[in-house]
């Protein structure tokens, strides 16, 4: 018999699980902290662009609906780099022909519900998880009118993000729950280009833009409407921070200082700096996910990760597609599933948390280090030579889902080990293309 099932969160996960659930015949009623931001103007000024990759496509083509959702993506081929000197560089990602794809997170939040909705789920806004009775699987929400309504079901998902609250639930009353919350001392603010003359894009369209100056850097993802939403990562304390750039002359000064070529570009900056919220950046990692055959926690409510490798959103639908084949395999199984879910998917989410992470170093500093680029130059040559030894971490991360994140972890730890190596050697910079250096990896590789 079908499970009747609450999920707790209709955001990008929670919003994908219900549509996966939906088309499996369950009866799946979601609930939603927030109003129906398809209706009302919701967290304005705090929607970093998405890049949709590999992984996060194939969930979304297991249940047909990538289609749909193609309409809202914009690829992104490479990194364009804007340096501190003025001159710009393209450094494409993977293969030729691989990109990944910049997605507005509130219009793709839009219409995951809209497609959960016509498959049958029930969504409710203006439900604020208050409290969960394990005893008898209930779900105490508080309503906009401040009214108390329970929900009683035989399986609840927590898919509410970062905070969760679902998560709080079942930490508070779990007498081993490990829970482990890291926050790095950099916040975002979302800042906007926007359309040029006729709606043109006024930076390069099919990139994702960034202004990396060794501390803090600025980042820009195209809008099918032509504009660009960027965000600043940078220090909340310091000489150089969102503390001390607390005027409007400091601002104006700061951006024309540093990023010159997109603060020409930015109309509304000083309004957008100090109306924006600056937003914190916090890695989540917690455990036991699950509870036998009545609970689990999915997505960021599991696995919360900083941005800086583009898999948050790319991760929880993976997790739903790791649910999906587990439901194929193990048909009402609940208990099986969950436990096979957890086993699976937190190394994965542990590994991704660390990945991004590095990354947040490269794309801020080392993306414009010639050393640096010299290295990923002699990587995506050994690449395309040899496909199946040498897969650079990036394109096993973003291009290759039939790479665990954990494994990718583990292979890009070995060959960043063997590259540490090789760039130390004398005469690299001249004897990069030869037969010697690409045979030194080959065995150095093989000795692993």
């Amino acid at each position: 018999m079908k499970k009747d099932i609450t999920i707790i969160g209709a955001g990008l996960v929670g919003s994908l699980l219900a549509i996966i659930l939906c088309k499996r015949g369950y009866k799946v009623k979601v609930f939603e902290r927030r109003g129906d931001m398809r209706n009302e103007n919701i967290a304005a000024g705090r929607s970093i662009n998405l890049a949709l990759s590999d992984r996060g496509i194939k969930a979304l083509e297991e249940v047909g609906i990538m289609s749909d959702i193609r309409k809202i993506c914009i690829p992104m081929h490479g990194r364009f780099i804007h340096n501190a000197d003025g001159h710009s560089s393209f450094q494409p990602y993977g293969k030729e022909g691989q990109f990944i794809n910049s997605v507005s997170r509130g219009e793709l939040n839009k219409q995951l519900m809209t497609l959960a909705a016509a498959q049958g789920a029930e969504i409710y806004f203006h439900h604020k998880c208050e409290a969960i009775d394990w005893s008898t699987n209930t779900v105490t929400f508080e309503t906009k009118e401040a009214t108390l309504v329970s929900q009683k079901s035989d399986l609840i998902f927590g898919a509410d993000g970062a905070f969760a609250a679902s998560r709080l639930q079942h930490q508070l009353q779990h007498d081993r729950f490990q829970y482990e919350q890291y926050y790095i001392d950099y916040g975002y603010k979302e800042l906007h280009i926007p359309p040029g003359k006729n709606d043109e894009f006024q930076l390069e369209k099919n990139a994702l833009h960034i202004w990396p100056r060794g501390n803090y850097m600025l980042i820009a993802l195209p809008n099918i409407d032509g504009s660009f939403t960027c965000t600043l990562f940078f220090p909340f304390e310091g000489e150089i921070s969102f503390a001390s750039l607390n005027t409007k002359e400091k601002v104006q000064s700061f951006f024309a200082n540093q990023f010159a070529d997109a603060s020409n570009l930015m109309p509304t900056l000083i309004e957008d700096f100090f109306q924006n919220p600056t937003s914190s950046l916090v890695t989540v990692k917690c455990f036991p996910w699950i509870r036998a055959n009545k609970f689990a926690l999915i997505g960021d409510a599991a696995h919360a990760i900083v941005p800086f490798f583009g898999q948050g959103m790319n991760c929880g639908f993976e997790d739903c597609s790791v649910l999906s084949s587990l439901m194929d395999n193990h048909g009402e199984d609940w208990s099986t599933i969950l436990s096979a879910f957890q086993e699976l998917r937190k190394p994965d989410g542990d590994a991704i948390a660390e990945l991004a992470l590095n990354n947040f170093i490269e794309m801020r500093d080392k993306v414009a280090d010639p050393k640096f680029l010299l290295q990923k130059k002699i990587e995506a040559n050994l690449h395309q030579k040899h496909p199946d030894k040498w897969i650079p971490a990036y394109s096993m991360v973003t291009f290759r889902p039939d790479i665990r994140y954990s494994e990718a972890l583990e292979r890009g730890n070995k060959q960043e080990a063997i590259m540490q190596e090789i760039m130390q050697r004398g005469g690299i910079n001249d004897n990069w293309e030869s037969e010697f250096i690409e045979q030194l990896i080959l065995a150095k590789l093989n000795a692993l």
